[in-house]
């Protein structure tokens, strides 16, 4: 298994303390959206939907839509209730339980929130490669697109603008496209020689090469110090969104690892987990005498 062959120096140029963008994954269970009066929060879709709005709400809540993105601002106080987003194309619905409290003096802006759909993704991944592994929209006779950045900055980039910085700010870049990742992938492998938890968050994909976000926490009470040397798997670039994590339960224990590979997603990069050798078996008996029965 070959070990990470490219390390991309990579400054995004975002502050550390910018707020991230909650995803979270619709699996035909409610999603909670959280408001606070007079603040406009985002809603971020990879499609365009229709937003039902109950009757009852009134002028309580602004509702916009535009281009894969709603705007959900409430003026007064709200108690729970659904709204119904519906896809434009195919009518499937999605399920959001919203609230609105008042905001406190020193309450900071919410961060948008990002809505994935594994159902939805896992279908146009089928589509985009095809029986046979071929891009649809993409004979033998039409030449892959030739990028004068290279796909991996793109990528990294595109990712960190998504989950770190403000929207206004995100570049859209043509060919990206989310692509499904299991949250059950087992990490041990990944930073064996650090204390630290990891989760996949989201997965883009550009040509033939795949970026997943993956989740950092430290575990022990000490600052560890990041170094993309220590990674263990097939991978052709990673980026840290930090350089070090504070200890655990410090606002600074958290970050993002942005991590390249190529030809096939994250789930193929790692390496296996082995098991624990078992030392109750297969022992040869002291001073040589195997097999002697006691």
């Amino acid at each position: 298994m070959k070990r990470m062959g490219l390390l991309i120096a990579l400054f995004v140029g975002l502050a550390s303390s910018s707020s991230a963008t909650e995803i979270l994954r619709w699996q035909r269970v409610p999603l909670p959206i959280h408001l606070m009066v007079g603040q406009e929060r985002v809603i971020l879709m990879d499609r365009n939907v229709r937003v039902g709005v109950p009757a009852v709400l009134g002028e309580r809540l602004r509702v916009q839509s535009a281009g894969g993105a709603i705007y959900l601002r409430a003026n007064s106080p709200i108690e729970p209730t659904r709204l119904q987003l519906q896809d434009a194309e195919n009518g499937a619905l999605i399920l959001l339980d919203i609230v609105a409290v008042p905001a406190t003096t020193d309450q900071s802006p919410l961060e948008p929130v990002r809505i994935i759909d594994d159902e939805q993704l896992t279908l146009r991944s089928r589509d985009h490669d095809g029986n046979a592994g071929v891009h649809p929209e993409r004979t033998e006779e039409t030449p892959r697109p030739i990028h004068t950045t290279p796909v991996a900055v793109m990528l990294t980039r595109y990712a960190a603008q998504s989950l770190y910085a403000p929207l206004r700010s995100v570049e859209p870049v043509h060919g990206i496209a989310p692509v499904p990742v299991s949250r059950n992938l087992a990490f041990e492998t990944l930073l064996p020689m650090l204390p630290v938890r990891a989760r996949a968050l989201i997965a883009w994909r550009l040509d033939d090469h795949w970026l997943t976000a993956i989740k950092l926490t430290n575990t022990d009470d000490r600052w560890l110090t990041l170094d993309p040397r220590a990674l263990q798997g097939d991978f052709v670039a990673a980026a840290f969104q930090h350089p070090d994590l504070g200890p655990a339960g410090n606002s600074t224990d958290t970050t993002v690892l942005y991590l390249i590979t190529r030809g096939h997603g994250i789930a193929e990069a790692l390496l296996p987990v082995i098991s624990p050798f078992d030392s109750s078996t297969n022992l040869p008996a002291p001073n040589g005498d195997e097999g002697k029965q006691p």
